[in-house]
């Protein structure tokens, strides 16, 4: 990407990813949002869930707008649940869980759409489902597997997968590390060093760095699966982050996180 002037001084990219499309809990667009004509309570729920989560995405993007660049990284859709049955899914076709996907990216509305491929398990063992996800989105749009790019001199290097850590403290170590990785690859000269590490995956969103560097966990735009629910610890984020790059190359980055009634825990009375 060159470094086109801008009226406003600098480029606005926007970082979102782990969408889960299809799934109950994943970003659902109006079309699909269950619970509309007197359904069970259950279906009512998911209903409700879908159109706060929905409406929660939506907003920060208009507020954010306009978007220059957007880069989704990975799991825009959720995939056949081979684990749970497709039980937990609105549809489990996952070309139409890509359509779903892309209506949010089309919003968006940024004339360059990049992506990084997510999990095999989420977007396919044997083919790439993300792949057939371009063809339904506006916009110059490619994807890969690993990212690097130069939006005004900054680099920005975005990956789907991280390591996560089951104590609080310990959440910032892999993208320490992925940091380290990145100035050793950048010495064989394989790797530009990046200015802006992203990564995805873990549901949650931490951050590290230095006065030249940062290095951050963008947040998903899903919520409470099964697998989830029943067998991790720690907290879980709902969000995106948007950077300001300048003309300098020097950048200002800020992330918005949700916070509605519908991700609150149910408590029962007895």
């Amino acid at each position: 990407m060159g470094a086109d002037p801008s009226p406003r001084g600098f480029k606005r990219l926007l970082l979102c990813g782990d969408f889960h499309s299809g799934h109950h809990f994943g970003l659902t667009p109006p079309e699909w949002w269950e619970g509309q004509h007197g359904v069970l309570p259950r279906l009512a729920k998911i209903g409700k869930f879908q159109r706060a989560l929905w409406g929660f995405a939506t907003e920060a993007v208009e507020r954010l707008q306009p978007v220059d660049i957007v880069i989704v990284g990975g799991d825009a859709i959720d995939g056949k649940g081979d684990k749970s049955g497709g039980v937990e899914l609105r549809t489990t076709d996952r070309l139409e869980q890509g359509e779903m996907a892309a209506e949010f990216i089309n919003f968006i509305d940024a004339p360059q759409v990049r992506m990084v491929f997510g999990t095999r398990y989420h977007t396919g063992k044997d083919e790439d489902f993300e792949q057939a996800m371009i063809g339904h989105i506006k916009g110059n749009t490619t994807i890969q597997g690993h990212g690097f790019f130069d939006i005004n001199g900054c680099v920005v290097d975005v990956k789907h997968k991280i390591g996560a850590s089951s104590i609080p403290h310990g959440r910032m170590t892999s993208l320490a590390k992925a940091r380290l990785w990145n100035m050793l690859w950048s010495e064989r000269k394989r790797q530009p060093k990046a200015n802006i590490i992203a990564r995805h995956h873990v549901h949650y969103h931490a951050f590290c760095g230095e006065g030249n560097w940062v290095a951050f966990t963008v947040p998903p735009l899903c919520y409470g699966s099964a697998f989830g629910i029943r067998e991790c610890e720690g907290t879980v984020d709902i969000g995106m982050v948007y950077v300001d790059i300048y003309e300098d190359g020097g950048y200002k980055w800020d992330s918005i996180l949700a916070d509605f009634p519908e991700m609150e825990a149910a408590v029962e009375s007895l």
